[in-house]
């Protein structure tokens, strides 16, 4: 991959990929499979046991966990090796972050203490502070939280109300104010607090310790579901906060926020791969026990197509998550080169990615909503049982539409995110965008005779593009500034751009597998391509439909031209996906 372009974030619109630039899982390394294998035996030995212990909420028996997890590496994976930790790559972060994702409540309480809890101090903090704080929470002698959220100000993160003012001897900020929703809260030894100093516009962040005199912490919210975690509100009252104790410089912590919400966007996509693939477990499981009619019900043609659709979708997801995981990887090395501060490297490629970051965030919640729905539906009545997994799964995968800021936020920032640094001049958009509208005929590119299967599939994802670059120019066009309050526009090419990104990840895996397994090695993956992007069309189509209707009054050029990109060969899709069910239900666990 010495040759390998780096795309900025969002660039997918316009740039292809090759195959072989791309890293999927089969690539893992085996050092990587064992950190999973650690990640997945702790589960089965500490957390399964448990489920419903820790699920009432006692902390003492989460802290033990993750105080467990601790003595094993875990929370370290992505600490630096001279901070008591790992010093994992961000792929070999994702992996574990995806292992432990289906652990129920314990793998909240763990990704907010190793992500959120951790890092801001890790990547913003200074030397001593690394010292002090990171090196105890990388072995779990110290649980972290991450406080930014309050009662009026939830996605609108910079408009919060807790404040800090300079002591009169200058050792002390003093803190007033509260948040809430704070994951942790009821156990965490530290906490990374958000507030302004004096009237600045910008937040700035904070190292505080639980025992602080002032620190007041609520009792745990009732909640609907991960229950197990601990959520809670906590109050400042006349706070005296060591002025060693901000992090990174007075008013960063807007900026700090920000990069450690798209890192956390990120790591939610590899979190609920995990629980996705926990729910297929469980549902071809007992799909391949219970009984209808005389015969398993794995064997009905409707159950067929709940267990494939839950396999393509999470494949799907899976084939995101570790592209732009290796790009983020190549991009910390290009940022080690530049001689960017050693704490920053790492940040800064993962928040270069906001476009993706909000991709997986938005999908991968959403899909996983999907699989753990049809899981409870493949159990039936006995889904609705408090008694089995299921139900737990489904009510835990709800708060991943409303954590790292809500999708409809995530939705909109898809979008807008990468018209605004295509208007920064980091690639070009607009320009091809325009090219592409001023000539809406023949628009399309069309099967030629040399075409194999993946050319064909490329030439849909490329007149997907096509699709999204014409609703991006007229958009722009019609609404200019004024785009930004059409949010029902905004979301519609932020749904094409998502399932442009999510096919073209998928399509990149197969065709670079094909090179590993061989042409029959494959044969179940092209099956599950050709559903995927089978699909993706027909929304593609209707949410460029919906968009131009919004934008035009005369759309039936438009809207031609859009049928014509959106025109793929009919695939007995019925076909494949029993192909990819039976598959599942053989091996009874997910083996993709």
């Amino acid at each position: 991959m010495e040759n390998k372009k780096i795309l900025k974030s969002g660039e997918f619109l316009v740039e292809e990929t090759e195959a072989k630039n791309v890293f999927i899982p089969e690539e893992f390394n085996e050092e990587q499979k064992m950190i999973a294998q650690t990640c997945q035996d702790f589960l089965e030995t500490e957390i399964y046991p448990k489920l419903d212990e820790i699920d009432t909420g006692k902390h003492e028996i989460m802290v033990a966990a993750l105080k467990k997890a601790g003595e094993l590496g875990l929370l370290g994976i992505a600490v630096p090796e001279e901070y008591n930790g790992f010093g994992q790559n961000f792929v070999t972060q994702m992996l574990a972050a995806e292992t432990i994702g289906a652990g129920y409540s314990f793998s909240v309480a763990f990704m907010a203490h190793s992500g959120i809890g951790t890092l801001p101090i890790a990547y913003y903090g200074n030397d001593e502070q690394r010292k002090k704080y990171v090196s105890k929470l990388a072995t779990g002698e110290l649980i972290g939280a991450y406080c930014l959220t309050e009662p009026n100000a939830g996605s609108d993160a910079n408009s919060g109300k807790t404040q800090a003012k300079l002591s009169e001897d200058g050792k002390h900020y003093i803190m007033n104010g509260q948040k809430m929703w704070i994951t942790n809260a009821g156990f965490a030894d530290l906490q990374t607090v958000f507030a302004k100093i004096d009237n600045d516009r910008c937040l700035s962040a904070f190292i505080v310790e639980r025992n602080y005199p002032g620190v007041v912490i609520n009792v745990d919210e009732k909640k609907m579901g991960i229950k197990g975690s601990s959520t809670a509100q906590i109050f400042y009252n006349d706070v005296k906060v060591p002025v060693e104790n901000l992090v990174g410089a007075r008013g960063e912590g807007f900026r700090v926020a920000l990069t450690i919400l798209h890192m956390g966007r990120i790591k939610l996509g590899a979190n609920v791969l995990g629980a996705a693939k926990k729910a297929i477990n469980d549902s071809v499981r007992y799909a391949n026990e219970r009984k209808q009619f005389g015969v398993l019900i794995s064997t009905f043609g409707a159950i067929k197509h709940k267990l494939a659709e839950q396999v393509i979708k999470t494949f799907a997801i899976e084939s995101a998550v570790y592209r732009v995981s290796s790009d983020i990887d190549d991009l910390i090395e290009q940022n080690k080169k530049s001689g960017m501060d050693k704490g920053r490297v790492s940040i800064e490629a993962i928040s270069h990615y906001a476009v993706e970051a909000a991709i997986l965030k938005v999908y991968s919640s959403e899909v996983l909503d999907f699989v753990v729905d049809e899981a409870v539906q493949i159990y039936g009545g006995m889904g609705y049982s408090a008694e089995m997994t299921v139900e737990k799964g489904y009510r835990d995968s709800r708060i991943n539409r409303i954590f790292e800021g809500t999708n409809e936020i995530n939705r909109l920032l898809v979008s807008d995110t990468a018209m605004k640094k295509a208007m920064k001049g980091e690639f070009d958009l607009f320009g091809i965008a325009e090219k592409l509208s001023a000539n809406l005929s023949n628009i399309a590119e069309k099967k030629n005779s040399n075409e194999n299967y993946y050319a064909e599939k490329k030439r849909y994802i490329r007149n997907f593009k096509k699709v999204a670059l014409l609703a991006i120019n007229a958009a722009t066009k019609k609404f200019d500034k004024k785009l930004i309050s059409e949010q029902e526009v905004l979301n519609n090419i932020s749904d094409i751009m998502m399932e442009i990104y999510i096919g073209e990840s998928t399509l990149l895996r197969v065709e670079k597998l094909e090179t590993l397994k061989g042409n029959e090695g494959v044969k179940i993956y092209k099956d599950m391509l050709d559903v995927l992007v089978f699909d993706s069309a027909e929304k593609v189509r209707k949410s460029a439909v919906d968009a131009f209707s919004a934008i035009e009054d005369n759309v039936d050029k438009l809207i031609n031209a859009v049928n014509d990109l959106t025109d793929v060969l009919s695939v007995n899709i019925k076909n494949a996906r029993r192909r990819v069910a039976d598959k599942l239900i053989e091996d009874n666990k997910y083996k993709f």
